[in-house]
């Protein structure tokens, strides 16, 4: 993998990013691709950093993957800390490493904000992403991810 740039996101990003995560959520068991939500989200979160950031990997120019950080304060940990979220990589660049320099990227950019945890969620059945969490220290956790959607 050459002729890679790793860059923080802005609102100019904002289709790239939404076609990404089209991508991401038609292959996530939980989601479903729902562009308009998506862009408002994304366009939310990159005009307020204190909610998060996107970073976004580009090869020979184009997009070819995106992460997010989501920013919390942790009564455990007593202070910043991030959710890892919406981690993909356009199909026809899996596997060449840019998966693993965004994450990389990611958790760097993450102690440079002062994030004392980064938490993760990824797919059961998604085993090379585990694979790749796990090989960069993450570890799994005693706590079993649960949601309650709010129709309002």
């Amino acid at each position: 993998m050459t002729n890679h740039i790793i860059a923080e996101a802005t609102l100019t990003d904002l289709n790239a990013i939404t076609h990404l995560l089209t991508v991401l959520f038609t292959q996530e068991a939980d989601f479903e691709p729902q562009p308009e939500k998506q862009m408002h989200a994304v366009s939310d979160i990159l005009r307020h950093p204190d909610k998060g950031h996107f970073l976004l990997i580009k090869h020979q120019s184009k997009v070819v993957g995106v992460v997010s950080l989501l920013y919390l304060t942790s009564t455990a940990m007593g202070g910043k800390v991030a959710l890892l979220e919406d981690m993909v990589i356009d199909e026809q660049h899996r596997g060449k490493g840019f998966g693993l320099a965004l994450l990389n990227a990611a958790v760097n950019f993450a102690r440079q904000q002062g994030c004392l945890r980064i938490t993760l969620l990824t797919d059961a059945d998604n085993a090379i992403a585990q694979k790749m969490y796990q090989d960069e220290g993450f570890t799994h956790s005693a706590m079993v991810p649960m949601r309650l959607i709010l129709d309002i």
